[in-house]
């Protein structure tokens, strides 16, 4: 069983910046797409972004897009998401994910799960 383990969480102010990162074990790490989704007590999970096993491929939502990156570092098994000009709408619980047979976006098609991390922006 593929296990991911989501850390880098907290609170930060508003402009400011933060590195949440995702430990794989248990799988192909290098072959999975990655995602970073983000969930709120008021809204359905929520694609943020997404990197493909060789890392060639990324895809952002536009909320994020210039903001925030996504990188993997496979001898690690590790998947990150750098988020710089924060804003109090980013603040939410933040999943990592893993989809053993493509890149994409969507919750549905991703196989494996982390328990999250709460990211908090104060304004």
């Amino acid at each position: 069983q593929v296990q991911l383990v989501e850390s880098g969480g907290g609170l930060v102010q508003a402009g400011g910046s933060l590195t949440l990162s995702c430990a794989a074990s248990g799988g192909a790490f290098s072959s999975y797409g990655m995602g970073w989704f983000r969930q709120t007590p008021e809204k359905e999970r929520e694609f943020v972004a997404a990197i493909s096993g060789s890392d060639r491929i990324k895809y952002y939502a536009d909320s994020v897009k210039g903001r925030f990156t996504i990188s993997r570092h496979n001898a690690k098994n590790t998947v990150y998401l750098q988020m710089n000009s924060l804003k109090p709408d980013d603040t939410a619980v933040y999943y990592c994910a893993a989809d053993k047979d493509r890149v994409g976006t969507g919750v549905q098609e991703h196989d494996y799960w982390g328990q999250g991390t709460q990211v908090t922006v104060s304004s």
